[in-house]
């Protein structure tokens, strides 16, 4: 028991250095950003969709990919993207982070609960943190390249594949370093689900919801 409780404490120590990692993505890098991208003739919600993907791939995605290797247990890092998840909501109605937040959806909520579900989830049932990284990597990295692709393409946010593409050719070697073949399987599976939403069920659900079940087929076959 008192070993548990140490990794714990490990754990719960390291979720503090990542706080304040992202802390200083949201509250100083991006908003800089957003100022920049104005300065340079930008329009404010396409500087905001911007740099919402950025904080896909700078938090999200470089979280999930260290998470296996710095953490002992799913719980920690997952009550933290939950907490995220709670923290951008109440912003939201208290208090718009204008320059990566939309007053048209709250994506980037669902963004923060769903990563940090499926890592609790895949992570409790199949005890393997690789995995279970997987779907919040897709999530981050994936959904980032595809909204900065459509972005610079199309200067609006747009559904295209020509961002499917892009989230395929980054996440298919990246789900075979994590989870060999069955990964790029769910690499490929949620590159397509990508460009579908079903009004609040929106692409960061879906993501995360196709490439688990891909990850949770394969291992049971």
């Amino acid at each position: 028991m008192g070993i548990v409780l140490g990794l714990l404490l490990r754990d719960f120590e390291i979720s503090i250095v990542l706080l304040f990692y992202s802390a200083f993505i949201i509250f100083f890098l991006t908003k800089r950003v957003y100022g920049y991208l104005l300065d340079k003739g930008f329009e404010e919600k396409r500087a905001a969709y911007l740099n919402r993907k950025i904080v896909h791939i700078s938090i999200g995605g470089i979280v999930s990919a260290i998470v296996p290797f710095v953490f002992n247990y799913p719980i920690v890092p997952s009550v933290a993207a939950w907490g995220l998840g709670f923290f951008l909501l109440y912003m939201r109605k208290n208090y718009l982070m204008y320059w990566f937040q939309v007053k048209e959806n709250a994506y980037e909520v669902n963004f923060a609960f769903a990563w940090g579900t499926a890592i609790f989830v895949l992570w409790s049932i199949l005890g393997d943190p690789f995995l279970a990284m997987l779907p919040p990597m897709l999530v981050s990295f994936g959904d980032g390249v595809t909204g900065l692709v459509r972005n610079l393409l199309f200067k609006k946010r747009v559904k295209h594949w020509a961002g499917n593409l892009a989230m395929a050719a980054v996440m298919v070697p990246i789900g075979y370093i994590y989870a060999g073949p069955l990964g790029v399987v769910a690499s490929l599976v949620a590159s397509i689900v990508e460009r579908y939403e079903f009004g609040i069920i929106d692409d960061n659900v879906l993501i995360v919801l196709a490439s688990s079940l891909v990850i949770f087929a394969g291992k049971a076959l």
